[in-house]
Order: C-alpha cells, then structure tokens, then sequence
C-alpha cells in the first residue's frame, strides 16, 4: 500500500517522466473519477482552513457551504441567481480543486484515461501498442469547458452527430463508430462542463442531457454505443429566464443534485470590497485621484437603491457590474477635470456621480419603459436617494429639525441648516460646473454663508479637500431633503432657494 502511495506521489510530482502506458502501471497511479477528485482535494483545503474561492465576496457563510457540501456529496449542480452574482467565477474557480495533471492516450479526442480508455481510438490503439501506448499530461486549467446556452445550439453542437466527411475521408460506412463526430460534451470527458443560462436551451437539447445526468452516456442517432463519461456538472441560471425565455424541464431539474441559490452582497462593505477588486482603474488615476469612502458608499448604494426601486424591474436584478463600471466612470469623470484645467491631482466630487449616469442607465431594466429618457431620469433619481440614504449617519435629519422645535427644557432647538437657507432665502444661488477648477470649487462652497459652520460643526478634525467634499455633500443632501433646490444645467448643476426653483419649473426654465 506505501508503494502505491508513494508511486502516486512520484506521478503527480514529475509526471512529464512518465511517458508510455507501461510507465504509468509501473508507476502505481490508480485513476479516480472527476467528482472524487474535487471532493479530495477540496477535504484537503477544509482541513487546512483554506480555500479555492479567494475573491468571491459575501458568500462566506451562504453560498460557499453549500457549494462545499454539494462537491462533497459529488453533485451535479445548479447556481441560481440574478445576474452578477459570481455564479459562472465560481464554475470557473471550481478547476482548482482538481488534480494539476491526469494522463491521458496521446491523440484521443475524449480525454481517454490510459487505464480505462473510452473512445474506439484509443481502445484500438492500446490494444495494438499496449505498454508502448504513448501517453501525455492534462492540465487541469484545461479541464474546464464552458457553453452559453442559446436558443440554436443543436443537439449535434453537444452531443455529436455523424459526419459524412470524416466517413468519406477513412473510407468507412456510416454505421462506423469512427465516423462519429463527438460534440462539445463527450470531448468534456474528465472535465468540468458548464452550462451557462440553461434555461434558453430549447427543451428538446434538455432532454438530450438526461441520460448523461442520470447514466452517464450519451445516445447519438443511428449508433448503438454507451460511453459512461466521467463528467462534473455545473449549470447556471436566472430566475427571470423561468419566466422570460424558457425554463428548466422538469426531469431535468430532478436530476440535478444540488441547486445553490445566489445573492448580492447583504452590505456596503462587502459590495465594496467587490467593486475595488474588479474596476480596472489605470495606475495614473490612483495616484491623481484622491476618492473619499463616502463616494464609494455612494456607489455601492446606487446599486442598493436601484435594487430597491419601484422602477426597476426586481426580477431583472441589478448586476455587481454597475458598480463596477460606476467607480471607473467616476475616476474618469474627476481625470477628464484634471486634463481640462491641467492640474496635476483632485479629490472626487459628488457632482462627479452625474458622470456616472451612463454606467447605471444601461444596467437597470425599468419596469414600464417609456421614452428614452427614462432611464436616464430615473438613474438620476437613484443618485439623489443614495445620497439622502447616506446623508443621515453623517448630518442631522432636517425632517426630525422640523418637527422639533423645543428641546426637553423648553429652549428653541438651533436649527444647523437656517443660515443656509436663509443665505438661498435672499437671492443667492450656486453653479457647481463639471470642470470648475479647485480654486473655483472652493471658492464656490465657501461662498455659501453657513456650509462651513454646519460641516465643522460636526466634523471639527475634517479638513482640506476631504472638507470640501463633506460640503458639496451637505449641499446635496439639503437638496434631497427639500431644504434648497437643485435643478440641472448644460455643464453643472444649479442651486437656489426652493421657491426660486419652483418658480422656475413652473416658468419652465
């Protein structure tokens, strides 16, 4: 037993040594099937406390123990769940888990274990050669075959079909097992197979995968052969697809083993941590760009509010990739600044998020589309509900101010935002442009009689650019709360007192 062991051990340690059939007998390597491969190596990671899944987010205590049990019980799975929630990452990080090397008989198109070959080629072959049979090392990042289901794959493009050409070019007659051209599936043999978005696999394909689910061979017409192929599955698919598209045949479903449900990320933190893993910010943005936490807070809750909305269509979902592609368009929107003015750094800005609304508009799925602009105004909406979400943990609530006029003494409560309004109250109003340069950004904040008082007050250690951030942002939530009024220009935003702005919609200005 220690011998066998130890061969083993010197298979996977050098196997380019090991070059012929009669090599690998010798060697003492015992074949195992795909499925016990994962499991193994995954009880190897369990008891070592590490894991294969590094990078995925949020899944910790959900996803990934029922993803583990389902590789432990050697299940055929299905990840469900909305889109951009990892399901495919997770098929694909799956590869590592599988041994670094398997031998396999040199020229085989279905990946054909020496020691117990499947196709006619290879049987043929090792009969003729036997020890001498030539053999070669597999990879397991070549062990990984990955299908978009789409309404005209065929049951050929996965299953295999005869091909008169390859009959014509041996000379052989149709009813030759070699004239057989295999599909993406049987060449699949030892591998990881994933199906992405199955439920747009028209139902006829689906019934072609139950033999394989369930025995473990496949049928191709006019040949009576059984290959009982050595496959994992894993199979992805969206909810909305059930109700959209198409669904997942009933037998199907029953012969998948384990079906993962997925989820977005239950918090801030961690959609950050999602976002700042996958944005691809240039080198030269970093060291330019100064963003503040709260403007990736902000982000993150665009993606919570969109979530949320009743205009979003929930059963769509709203992808990780918003975010994603919203970070990167708001380090661009704050770089464009800088070459414009040709300043050397800038801090973000919140009027930097309007920047944005290109990433969030192409990503939701409203629940009436109506005119183009649509989405555009209801991206527009979900920054402001961000921001009004976010402004509570860091200002005072201007709905509870209004409320309270007295405190528990009987004193008159001192309202933090009056001298603002009040400024507004006189006729004053504010541009914030798009390209304002620093010393015109700052200029314009500390022009407004009261922002500074109200941000020092609560922040009294905040200072510099991170300030003026904390001061655009108090601006914007007055906004929100309908203590002043923001309306839209060609190249910025406008701010005035709320009678002014209602004038002014009225005017239609």
């Amino acid at each position: 037993m220690n011998k066998q062991k130890q061969g083993e051990n010197q298979a996977h340690e050098s196997p380019f040594s090991i070059q012929t059939l009669g090599q690998l007998r010798t060697s003492g390597y015992t074949p195992k099937s795909i499925r016990q491969e994962l499991r193994d190596n995954l009880i190897q990671h369990l008891k070592a406390g590490t894991t294969v899944f590094g990078g995925v987010h949020g899944y910790q205590d959900s996803v990934l123990p029922e993803l583990e049990r389902a590789i432990l019980s050697q299940h055929h799975i299905l990840l469900l769940g909305l889109r951009g929630q990892a399901k495919t990452r997770l098929a694909r990080l799956m590869v590592k888990l599988l041994d670094e090397y398997i031998p396999v008989v040199v020229g085989s198109e279905l990946n054909d274990d020496p020691l117990n070959p499947l196709s006619r080629f290879a049987i043929d072959l090792i009969a003729e050669k036997g020890d001498e049979t030539s053999i070669t090392w597999l990879h397991r990042d070549e062990r990984y075959v990955e299908k978009l289901a789409t309404p005209d794959v065929s049951v050929a493009d996965l299953i295999g079909d005869s091909d008169p050409i390859k009959a014509a070019t041996l000379k052989l007659p149709y009813s030759d097992e070699r004239t057989i051209h295999y599909g993406l599936i049987p060449r699949a043999h030892r591998c990881i197979f994933t199906i992405n978005e199955l439920p747009d696999l028209q139902p006829r394909i689906q019934v072609a995968l139950f033999n394989i689910l369930q025995e473990g061979d496949i049928q191709i017409r006019g040949f009576k052969l059984r290959l009982p192929l050595d496959l994992q599955f894993v199979f992805t698919a969206n909810p909305e697809d059930y109700t959209n598209r198409g669904s997942i045949v009933t037998p199907l479903k029953d012969r998948i083993d384990s079906q993962i449900i997925t989820h977005y990320p239950g918090h801030i933190s961690i959609g950050r941590m999602i976002t700042s893993q996958e944005a691809k910010i240039k080198p030269s943005q970093l060291s330019s760009i100064e963003v503040p936490s709260l403007a990736l807070d902000l982000i993150e809750q665009i993606a919570i509010q969109a979530r949320q909305s009743e205009y979003v269509d929930a059963k769509s979902g709203v992808s990780a990739r918003l975010t994603i592609s919203a970070l990167e368009n708001l380090y661009s929107a704050a770089e464009r600044r800088i070459l414009i003015n040709q300043e050397a750094k800038t801090t973000a800005r919140i009027a930097d998020l309007w920047g944005v609304l290109p990433s969030i508009t192409g990503k939701i799925e409203l629940v009436y589309e109506g005119e183009q602009e649509g989405a555009g105004l209801v991206a527009q909406n979900l920054i402001g509900k961000a921001i009004r979400a976010q402004y509570l943990d860091y200002l005072p609530d201007p709905e509870k101010l209004k409320k309270k006029k007295k405190d528990k003494e009987g004193a008159p409560v001192a309202n933090p935002y009056t001298a603002i309004q009040d400024w507004f109250g006189d006729g004053n109003q504010v541009d914030l442009l798009n390209n304002a340069t620093a010393e015109q950004y700052e200029q314009t904040l500390y022009g407004i009689n009261g922002l500074y008082g109200l941000v020092h007050q609560y922040f009294p250690k905040v200072e510099g650019t991170e300030l003026l951030f904390m001061m655009e942002f108090a601006l914007h939530g007055m906004a929100e709360y309908g203590l002043v009024s923001r309306g839209s220009l060609h190249n910025g935003l406008q701010f005035k007192d709320m009678m002014s702005g209602m004038l002014g919609n009225v005017m239609g200005e």
